[in-house]
């Protein structure tokens, strides 16, 4: 039985026990959060669509790796770094309902 989710403009296909690094979501650690399925795909192969609950719980917060944004002019003596690191969140698939 797997469900496809969508969480932070971006769509995520799931099973029961399956850890997933989404964006940041604003819940604590060790909280359970229900998201609510596009699909789901069960073991007799029906498909049900926008039915049922994922449950997850929430594992941990963190920051992705850096990514180095530069900016640069030519002949100008222009030249500028920013980097950026993506919050997210970590979460532990428990069952698909």
């Amino acid at each position: 039985m797997y469900a496809v989710i969508k969480t932070g403009g971006k769509q995520y296909r799931v099973e029961p026990g399956m850890r997933l690094r989404i964006e940041k979501i604003d819940a604590k650690e060790g909280s359970t959060v229900e998201l609510e399925p596009l699909m789901v795909r069960k073991d007799d192969g029906s498909v049900e669509f926008y039915k049922g609950k994922v449950v997850a719980e929430v594992v941990s917060h963190g920051l992705g790796k850096k990514v180095t944004v530069f900016k640069y002019k030519p002949k100008e003596n222009y030249k500028r770094w920013k980097g950026h690191r993506q919050p997210f969140t970590e979460i532990l698939i428990k069952d698909i309902k």
